[in-house]
């Protein structure tokens, strides 16, 4: 169903790195954005297998992932619906949510918690619904995420990448330990209390020595931000003309050059970041960048 992707290495020339890359999968697609492509990848071809055309989802009301479940089952001309967590809203995000042809099914935070059950009671008498979690988290989605590895030309010192769920991460480590490399694999955690990615990565491929967690870059908490990350935004994009998202990539971008400022990375190093898309999260924040 997905076909070849354009995701290429740039190379950023920014001070004091000496030898910065960043892996473009914010190229891949406007709205099946980054890593939600390769999480879906999979995802959508294990629906097809068991023949269901109706996928199942959940997420915030500023969820990328929403919006790119939506957008893939549009184009491959599956129906999908939604459950949002918390009161009823309209704002852009959900916009293109129904404009792709979605279901938004509002639920309150307390109900949002057991998925399952939700699906069981709205769903359980459609044969063709698919149960897609929250981010796409699944084994199929670190199958796909773990090609971010395969696709490079070189191997590097260091890898960082921003983390949710700890999917996408858990993909990267299992493939930098197929291949014997001896990159360090940085994670980034968005939300506070972001130790429990090191379990939810533990899930799907052991932990070993490649693996960085760095938990003091959450900035408040998901979806939270300061003035100081506010501007690291402007002034990280203003020199490199690369977008980065305030909820997602910004904290990680920002976590590599203060990881170098305190000597844990050498300005030298061969460090490739990992662009993972959300562009759409600045919706969310649109009222912080006003200054602008």
């Amino acid at each position: 169903m997905f076909q070849k992707i354009y995701s290429p290495v740039q190379k950023i020339e920014i001070n004091p790195f000496s030898n910065f890359f960043v892996k473009r999968d914010d190229l891949i697609d406007p709205y099946i954005s980054g890593n939600k492509w390769r999480k879906l990848k999979f995802i959508l071809e294990r629906a097809k297998f068991e023949g269901k055309n109706h996928l199942i989802t959940f997420g915030g009301a500023y969820s990328n992932h929403l919006v790119a479940t939506a957008a893939a089952a549009a184009r491959f001309g599956l129906k999908s619906s939604a459950f949002v967590r918390g009161e009823a809203v309209k704002n852009e995000m959900l916009l293109l949510c129904s404009l792709f042809g979605m279901k938004l099914i509002f639920v309150d935070r307390e109900r949002y918690k057991n998925k399952k059950e939700l699906f069981e009671q709205n769903f359980n008498t459609d044969q063709n619904a698919f149960f897609i979690n929250e981010g796409g988290a699944s084994a199929e989605a670190v199958t796909g995420c773990a090609e971010i590895i395969d696709e490079l030309e070189e191997t590097y010192d260091h890898v960082f990448v921003a983390a949710g769920t700890g999917t996408t991460a858990a993909g990267l480590l299992k493939a930098i330990q197929a291949k014997d490399h001896k990159t360090q694999l940085h994670v980034i955690p968005v939300l506070k209390g972001g130790e429990f990615i090191r379990e939810e990565i533990s899930r799907y491929t052991s932990l070993s020595t490649h693996l960085n967690l760095h938990n003091e870059f959450h900035f408040g908490g998901y979806a939270k931000t300061t003035p100081e990350l506010i501007s690291f935004i402007k002034k990280f994009i203003a020199e490199t003309g690369l977008l980065i998202d305030p909820v997602y990539t910004a904290k990680m971008f920002y976590a590599i050059f203060e990881l170098q400022n305190q000597g844990k990375i050498s300005n030298n190093d061969k460090i490739l970041a990992i662009h993972t898309g959300g562009l759409l999260g600045f919706f969310g924040m649109k009222d912080k960048f006003n200054s602008f």
